[in-house]
């Protein structure tokens, strides 16, 4: 009678145990989840490929930030600015990364309306004149009589006129030649061009081609309201399920701060993902720029601001870039991330 009872309690024990258990397993998945219990999935789609401005996505995943807003997110590579609008008006994807600047510019012509931003990346413009240093060039009026290469159609190439002119160059005296993103490093290294208008994100790749110290001109010198990378969704998600938006905002912000904070950290996450992605390329991405993640007086990582964001459009529309009707509320939403 005596083991009889001690094998009952022995086996009580045990379900106890096992249900407490499962218990704190629910209660540690539920804590993780959305409202409602299960976690929301998404796609993400980053501004282009697997590099070091968009290792921040894979960080937050790796981290678990996004599992610990609830969200389950799938991470594409981007193709730059159309395909990304492209996949977010099919609803190929819920939130991408684009450059914010050339993606207004696209607004106002009326070809990409169906979205908005929700957050900065980047607080200003990383589009910059690159060139090696035996160029000799070493400010904007330099280019007189030289040829620039830059990616055909990219924000890079419709901003240089602007840029030209706010840096006392006149734009017709500049060739301008069209090329394939990927090859402007190469172009560039073997001196078939004199400067390229791209990215300043890859001054340390640009470096590495060429051997070389490079010389940066950023368009931010002159172009100081515009800004850089931004993440954007649709404004019908926006207003359906704002509380998934400020989710998935918190979430990929607190993978950019992170990101900015673990460099190192950040790139072997990015590698461990895509292993075409080179760690050292990645640490030079980030450190570039850091300077341009955290917004002017103080505001919260992420930040939009109304009236920047009114005095981009201006830009662009006094540059003939744009329809100057064109409304910051149209292209961006300024409630996701706090102002305070």
């Amino acid at each position: 009678m005596i083991r009889s009872s001690r094998v009952l309690a022995a086996l009580l024990a045990t379900c106890v145990a096992v249900v407490s258990s499962g218990c704190s397993s629910a209660d540690k998945d539920d804590s993780a989840a959305a409202p409602g219990g299960a976690a929301d999935k998404v796609t993400y789609v980053t501004a282009f490929g697997a590099v070091g401005r968009d290792a921040f996505a894979w960080v937050a995943a790796e981290k678990g930030f996004f599992k610990e807003a609830g969200i389950e997110v799938e991470i594409q590579k981007g193709a730059g600015n159309v395909p990304n609008l492209t996949m977010l008006k099919s609803g190929q994807a819920q939130f991408a990364a684009l450059d914010f600047t050339g993606a207004a510019i696209q607004a106002g012509l009326g070809k990409f309306t169906d979205w908005k931003a929700v957050a900065a990346v980047h607080q200003q413009t990383l589009v910059s004149i690159m060139t090696t240093a035996d160029t000799r060039i070493k400010v904007p009026t330099d280019l007189k009589g030289k040829t620039i290469a830059t990616g055909a159609g990219s924000v890079s190439e419709l901003l240089f006129p602007a840029y030209a002119k706010l840096a006392g160059l006149d734009p017709a005296t500049v060739k301008i030649q069209g090329a394939q993103p990927t090859a402007l490093n190469g172009l560039m290294a073997q001196r078939k061009v004199d400067g390229l208008s791209t990215f300043l994100l890859s001054k340390k790749a640009l470096e590495t081609a060429s051997k070389k110290d490079v010389v940066v001109m950023p368009y931010s010198t002159y172009l100081g309201d515009l800004y850089g990378n931004a993440i954007i969704t649709k404004p019908s998600l926006i207003s359906s399920d704002p509380d998934l938006v400020k989710r998935f905002t918190t979430a990929a912000l607190k993978g950019l701060q992170y990101s900015i904070d673990h460099p190192q950290e950040a790139a072997e996450i990015l590698h461990k993902a895509e292993p075409t992605a080179a760690v050292p390329a990645a640490i030079g991405e980030i450190e570039a720029m850091k300077p341009y993640i955290a917004p002017p007086g103080g505001a919260p990582i992420g930040s939009l601001d109304q009236n920047r964001v009114a005095k981009s459009i201006a830009i662009l529309a006094g540059a003939g870039l744009t329809d100057k009707t064109l409304t910051p509320e149209a292209i961006a939403d300024f409630t996701v991330v706090a102002q305070s």
